[in-house]
């Protein structure tokens, strides 16, 4: 095997692997060290590099970035069982109820700030989903648009931050958390209303699909609701303080943000009498799951980048998208397609760590502005949230669906979001502006590690001195 065939080889191999249905860090790992031993055989790899990988894995466990992950997770997880979403569901349900469509606006406002809260998918959709559904159907809206404002308004967690993807990404990339939290803040609002924009006109145009609910004589006023929904805005808006906050004002890092947030979840959740044991060691065990998942799975590709990259694959793949027609529009048109392919089949985690490492050098190279990229396939691998067949928030939905909502429904109520969240990859090509709002920088994260002492203010004199002293007669040669 020649060495320009070595690296197409283990990338197909590890991609067919992958299709077949092996796990991913270890398919990962696997084809690292075949493919290196087989690279040393033929001598198209040094076997000096080997002594990188151990080093590269032992740094992941010194990132203190990748520690937000758990953080944010336990946060996201706290927050699904304290009763916070079920509260500002019922509250918004009953102001905005009574108008069509009201049920499925209020959903869409709630998932968006639940999502800036939590930063998980998984929880959203689930506490979304036992709360507002048997609402929803019970008010007497089609089962498809109940199911898609559902799972919709859930992946806003993969946008709006603190989204765990985004953490990723800057991690991958090498870019700035702040920066990339700052872009991805309009991209998240403006697809919330784009959301918004197509359940007020399917209401205006269908009101059978999202009927309003009969007015009652029971039940507070419009004082009272008004009250309660400030009251229910009140620790969702803290903890946004806590964490973002934080983060933004630069006293904190995101990971000592996440340890605020966590810190505050908690206490919400203490206060509201919905914390136990048990529900603590859920919230634990799945926080452990689901990191382990990521850091096993950042392992195995760092095991597989290095010798790909000895074996110049990063110079195939820069190859390949440097013979498409176009330039960098070319190139965003393919990456994104192939991003949006895969999203069929690969977690969000997988193509961060495996696809992400092949595209970015391509992109700097092509002077695309990283911020913006990241923030691109962010909101386009929200799309691998709501593919049929295998999108985990539908996974996630029919989980807690009652049986009465069929697989199809889940299925069919998904593919309009999906078009809208490929209409918003498309309206981010053609306005990058949306991701700096706040200009090209933003304030660097966290206080600063190091600091700057003015010079010492010595005396003019003294300087001359110091500077014309007389030095010492050297000594007589013997």
């Amino acid at each position: 095997m020649s060495s320009a065939l070595l690296a197409p080889a283990m990338f197909l191999s590890m991609a067919t692997a992958l299709l077949l249905g092996f796990p991913v860090a270890l398919t990962l790992m696997a084809h690292g060290f075949i493919f290196l031993g087989i690279g040393i055989l033929t001598g198209f790899f040094d076997p000096v590099f080997t002594g990188a990988i151990p080093l590269r894995i032992y740094a992941i466990t010194f990132n203190e970035l990748l520690l937000a992950i758990p953080l944010f997770t336990f946060m996201g997880m706290v927050l699904e069982r304290s009763g916070l979403a079920e509260d500002l569901l019922e509250t918004t349900g009953r102001l905005f109820g009574r108008i069509s469509g009201g049920l499925g606006l209020t959903v869409i406002v709630v998932g968006a700030l639940f999502a800036a809260t939590t930063g998980l998918v998984q929880a959203s959709v689930i506490a979304m989903g036992l709360i507002s559904l048997p609402a929803m159907l019970k008010a007497g809206y089609d089962p498809r648009i109940s199911t898609g404002v559902i799972a919709a308004s859930a992946t806003l967690a993969q946008v709006i931050p603190p989204s765990l993807v985004l953490i990723v990404f800057a991690d991958v990339m090498g870019i700035s958390i702040g920066e990339l939290y700052a872009g991805a803040w309009l991209p998240g609002l403006v697809l919330a209303g784009l959301y918004l924009v197509m359940i007020g006109t399917t209401a205006l145009f269908r009101p059978a699909m999202m009927p309003p609910i009969p007015p009652t004589t029971e039940g507070p006023g419009l004082g009272k609701t008004l009250a309660a929904i400030l009251r229910s805005l009140l620790p969702p808006l803290v903890l946004l303080g806590l964490s973002l906050g934080s983060m933004f004002a630069g006293f904190a890092t995101p990971t000592e943000a996440g340890a605020y947030g966590t810190l505050g979840a908690v206490a919400i959740a203490t206060m509201r009498g919905r914390l136990n044991r048990t529900r603590l060691r859920q919230a634990v065990d799945s926080t452990l799951l689901l990191s382990c998942c990521a850091v096993f799975i950042l392992v195995g590709a760092t095991c597989f980048t290095l010798p790909f990259r000895g074996m110049d694959g990063h110079l195939w793949v820069e190859g390949l998208f440097s013979a498409l027609p176009g330039g960098a529009t070319g190139f965003l048109a393919v990456s994104n397609l192939i991003v949006f392919l895969l999203a069929f089949f690969l977690d969000f985690f997988e193509i961060a760590f495996i696809v992400l490492p092949l595209l970015v050098p391509v992109a700097q190279g092509l002077g695309i502005d990283l911020v913006w990229f990241a923030v691109l396939l962010c909101v386009n691998m929200q799309t691998s949230f709501m593919h049929p067949p295998f999108g985990m928030a539908l996974f996630s939905l029919r989980s807690v669906a009652p049986p009465e909502v069929r697989s199809s429904d889940i299925y069919r109520g998904a593919l309009p979001f999906i078009l809208i969240q490929i209409a918003m990859v498309i309206l981010l090509i053609a306005w990058p502006a949306m991701t700096r709002p706040f200009g090209e920088r933003v304030r660097p994260i966290g206080p600063p590690r190091s600091i700057d002492l003015p010079p010492p203010d010595i005396p003019e004199p003294a300087r001359i001195a110091t500077r014309t002293r007389v030095l010492p007669a050297p000594l007589p040669a013997a």
